[in-house]
């Protein structure tokens, strides 16, 4: 074995080592005893199975051990660094309403924001706080002294020159917070003056071809802490850090620039002159032209951009007309929270789709229809029947531990469970309100042939053969402790529904339709 022993057993993901609903570890690292060694290994079926010396067993994908990390997501790595030229064509951009409906687009919206730094949703309500709704679509708003929103208009008497008409060259906001605020939004509720067009810098790109250019300046801005200052009078803050951060890789993870916030840096001559060299080249790098990104933010559109990469700026304007823009800041960490779950459910329901379409194409236990259509049917009526959303979902998908080909099974006379594999495999996405229900519905055919008269004699054929092997109607005991099941009411529904998804001719919607409202309910 040339692996670390004791990452292997780190990462072992036994249930006596991980608890098997969150994934968090259930030892501790200086548990494992000393002088950890394996003393068996076999691959086979695709797993690396391994007996430790201290008698665990562990069993690893082998596709898991071949994984490389990727990171955080922070730094330049796996980003893509640009030019205004390459957005000729257009910036990345959505409408509101279609972001909010469609997990399709509202992950492109902020896979644009991880990857390129910005994205642009058209057609927000132009009203005051709206700009709270859209940070609040992907996670928290980072209240700051400035509150959980700011106007950027002009103000009286302004703490910032932000709240005035003249022109701001290219900046990161917020330098003189630790944590910066790592996200900011602006949201245009008019902007009808002469001027006042909204640009952007890559910073992650001027820093790289600074580095390039000038790799003893990128050296200089990355190892010399800044003190950036905010002063008002209720407000002092203060920040050391370096212009460029890098991480211990030497990748660059975080841009602060801002002029207006630099304080003084009490440094020896000779120090102090390379860094103001150093300085000096970065700006003149985000001001060429070929960096800068421009655009007019019109009525209803919101800005969402990285502030620990993109440098924001504006041009001046006129008071021949009125500019009024609402911001907020939020964090990264939860964008990006939202954007691997969406990609995580957008990989669960692509996984059910396709046993849909795949197995579920098979014939359904000797009935008229389909595996997919019966189910698919099934959740055709519990929709039209004003269901609440669970238990669509739970008619929907009753039937997948029919999937792995147990079917079969159950019609030659074994009883497969499929109800207990069905639940059990869908807990990984769904709560309880839609596995139990799925996890009962046989139970509840068995219920309702003792309990409701008449019910069984509308069976079809293969569902009274299926009875038989699965228990047959409940005894009077067994009945009542049925009923008494929290989830034996929504059973009971699937089951009706279950029993009349049989028609061959019905009109049935695509999975497809189901897929927005298992998103929904995924965990």
């Amino acid at each position: 074995m040339t692996l670390s022993p004791y990452w292997l057993r780190d990462n072992c993901p036994c249930t006596r080592c991980r608890d098997p609903r969150n994934g968090q570890k259930l030892f501790q690292i200086g548990e494992l005893p000393d002088h950890l060694s394996c003393t068996e290994q076999v691959e086979q079926d695709g797993v690396l199975h391994v007996v430790w010396s201290d008698g665990h067993r562990s069993s690893y994908p082998l596709g898991w051990l071949a994984e490389q990390g990727e990171g955080d997501g922070r730094t330049e790595q796996g980003k893509r660094l640009w030019e205004a030229a390459e957005f000729g064509r257009g910036i990345p951009e959505a409408d509101w309403a279609a972001y909010l409906a469609d997990p399709a687009e509202r992950a492109a919206v902020l896979g644009a924001v991880r990857h390129l730094g910005f994205a642009v949703l058209r057609g927000v309500p132009g009203e005051e706080r709206q700009v709270l709704a859209v940070a609040r679509s992907f996670g928290y708003v980072r209240e700051t002294n400035y509150g959980e929103l700011f106007d950027v208009r002009i103000e009286p008497d302004p703490n910032n020159l932000a709240f005035t008409s003249a022109a701001i060259a290219p900046h990161t906001d917020n330098p003189y917070r630790d944590p910066v605020p790592t996200l900011q939004l602006l949201h245009c509720l008019r902007n009808d003056a002469t001027g006042g067009d909204s640009g952007l810098v890559d910073g992650f790109r001027a820093a790289d071809l600074l580095r390039t250019e000038h790799p003893e300046d990128f050296a200089t801005l990355t190892a010399t802490p800044v003190p950036f200052v905010f002063r008002d009078r209720r407000t002092e803050l203060l920040a050391e850090r370096p212009l460029i951060g890098t991480d211990p890789l030497g990748r660059i993870r975080e841009v602060r620039f801002n002029n207006r916030s630099i304080g003084t840096l009490r440094l020896p001559p000779a120090e102090l002159d390379a860094f103001y060299a150093a300085y000096r080249r970065f700006a003149a790098i985000t001001l060429r032209p070929e960096l800068q990104l421009t655009f007019r933010l019109g009525h209803g559109d919101c800005l969402v951009f990285d502030n620990t990469r993109l440098l924001h700026a504006r041009t001046a304007f006129e008071q021949d007309g009125h500019r009024h823009l609402q911001g907020c800041y939020a964090d990264l960490d939860s964008l990006a929270s939202t954007l691997a779950v969406l990609h995580r459910q957008t990989a669960a329901l692509d996984t059910l789709e396709q046993l849909f379409e795949g197995e579920g194409a098979a014939e359904y236990l000797g009935e008229e229809v389909t595996m997919a259509q019966h189910m698919m049917q099934a959740g055709a009526l519990a929709e039209a029947a004003g269901a609440p959303a669970h238990l669509v979902a739970a008619a929907l998908l009753h039937d997948v531990g029919h999937f792995d080909g147990t079917g079969l099974e159950l019609m030659q006379g074994r009883d497969n469970r499929h109800s207990h594999t069905g639940a059990e495999w869908l807990g990984r996405w769904f709560g309880p309100e839609v596995t139990e229900p799925v996890r009962l519905h046989v139970a509840a055919k068995r219920y309702l042939c003792a309990v409701e008269p008449g019910y069984r004699e509308r069976l079809s054929e293969a569902s009274e053969y299926t009875l038989q092997v699965q228990g047959g109607p409940m005894d009077e005991a067994q009945a009542a402790r049925f009923a008494a099941l929290p989830g034996a009411e929504d059973a009971v529904a699937v089951r009706r529904w279950d029993e009349q998804a049989k028609e061959a001719d019905a009109p049935t919607p695509p999975f497809a339709h189901f897929r927005p409202l298992l998103a929904e309910l995924m965990r």
